[in-house]
């Protein structure tokens, strides 16, 4: 479904292997809902699935999803599909990268448990704001018109 991609964390570089069908499924479902979302917001602009995004000489990162602002492409939400071959990277290593870019909000989609993890920057670093699971309802208000089922995202099986 995809192919292997390079990361440098911390000056090392690591190749990834190919994320498994289900991680796939939920990157998909989670940019389809988002990119409708953003449509009509010229400010906003989703990159790519896993584009990479240099935070400095020693972190490329290729998060599975990514939204920039227009005007000066700054990142200011991350969603990173927890894979269970590399969890550690995902959310120890690359979550302490983020805190310390101040990236504004980050997404940890965790297919293990079914849920996602909502940090916002805080002027002392990253907060849980929420976990969601279930019957909860994923939004952003600084996109007003996203919003997506916990389950919707998380089903196993979907027509």
């Amino acid at each position: 479904m995809s192919e292997p991609y390079e990361e440098t964390i911390q000056g090392e570089t690591t190749l990834r292997l190919p994320p498994g069908v289900r991680h796939e499924l939920i990157c998909t479902r989670l940019h389809e809902v988002i990119k409708a979302s953003v449509a009509n917001f010229p400010g906003t602009k989703l990159l790519e699935l896993r584009s990479a995004i240099r935070v400095d000489a020693n972190n490329l990162l290729r998060p599975d999803l990514a939204i920039a602002t227009t005007t000066t492409g700054k990142i200011w939400l991350v969603a990173e599909v927890v894979s269970s071959e590399d969890h550690h990277a995902d959310t120890v290593e690359k979550k302490q990268i983020y805190e310390e870019m101040k990236l504004p909000r980050l997404w940890m989609v965790d297919p293990r448990y079914n849920n996602v993890e909502i940090y916002l920057a805080t002027e002392y670093g990253m907060r849980l704001e929420h976990i969601l699971a279930g019957s909860d309802v994923l939004t952003e208000k600084l996109l007003p018109e996203f919003q997506m089922a916990i389950a919707e995202l998380f089903a196993v099986n979907q027509s």
